[in-house]
């Protein structure tokens, strides 16, 4: 799968479980502390390594070392309109998690497993890449922006954390349809980006092939598109997914 599957053809000897949770939807000081939980597991030597997928409260969430001037309002204002302001551990700048987003945790020892930090960032843009796939919206990675994007917008973001060997936080990938929180923010640290999703793309693609009907359609449901990126990140570290729900669900790009 995916455009860049060397990494994990060599990998392949590891065929290995990961553990897949879908979460729902939940808030992120709840969230984080079940990855805390999961990473103190990993790095303690017990645990298994595990794929969290969730959509989240309204949040921003900010790098370590993110800058304060992509955010184009204060803390308290942003709480006016009901989005949570968090700096967490992970790298790179702000982004917005909120409903109709999926967000990704892949707690995993890379360490252990021998993957790098690098095919770990490759992976994760691989998931994004194929969920994107599945539903018909061509997305590519972009050097030196991680995540991936569909033309010049952006429809998914990847930021990390590794500690002792074992990785966290993770990927989102917006599915749905309002992405008026993004206009509040730099992207990901891009002034002027231009969000997108899975479902406008598919209206703009529904538009240019004349068919009227099939815009505004239902988004898929982001438990769905989970699944499908879980598979597709499985797939590139050598892995395979267990506890996964949907069943006959197939991955591409």
């Amino acid at each position: 799968m995916g455009s860049r599957g060397g990494y994990a053809q060599g990998m392949e000897s590891a065929h290995r479980p990961i553990a897949y949770r879908w979460l729902g939807r939940l808030g992120y000081d709840e969230a984080h502390a079940e990855q805390r939980r999961l990473v103190d597991d990993r790095v303690g030597g017990s645990g298994v390594d595990t794929f969290l997928a969730l959509e989240h409260e309204p949040v921003l969430t900010l790098g370590k070392n993110a800058t304060l001037a992509h955010l184009h309002l204060s803390e308290a204002e942003y709480a006016a309109r009901g989005i949570a302001v968090r700096r967490v551990e992970r790298g790179g700048e702000v982004t917005y998690h909120g409903p109709g987003h999926l967000v990704a945790y892949p707690i995993v020892n890379l360490r252990a497993a021998g993957i790098s930090l690098r095919q770990h960032i490759c992976a994760l843009e691989d998931a994004l890449i194929a969920a994107c796939a599945h539903y018909g919206v061509q997305a590519e990675r972009r050097s030196g922006a991680p995540g991936c994007w569909v033309g010049e917008r952006k429809i998914g973001a990847v930021g990390v954390r590794v500690e002792s060997g074992v990785a966290w936080h993770g990927l989102a990938l917006n599915v749905g349809r309002d992405l008026e929180a993004f206009s509040l923010i730099n992207p990901c640290g891009h002034a002027g980006v231009v969000s997108t999703s899975i479902a406008l793309e598919r209206d703009w693609a529904a538009v240019a092939a004349g068919d009227r009907a099939a815009v505004g359609a239902a988004a898929p449901p982001v438990e769905e598109v989970a699944e499908v990126a879980a598979r597709a990140y499985a797939a590139a570290i050598g892995a395979y997914l267990d506890g996964a729900t949907i069943s006959g669900m197939s991955v591409s790009a």
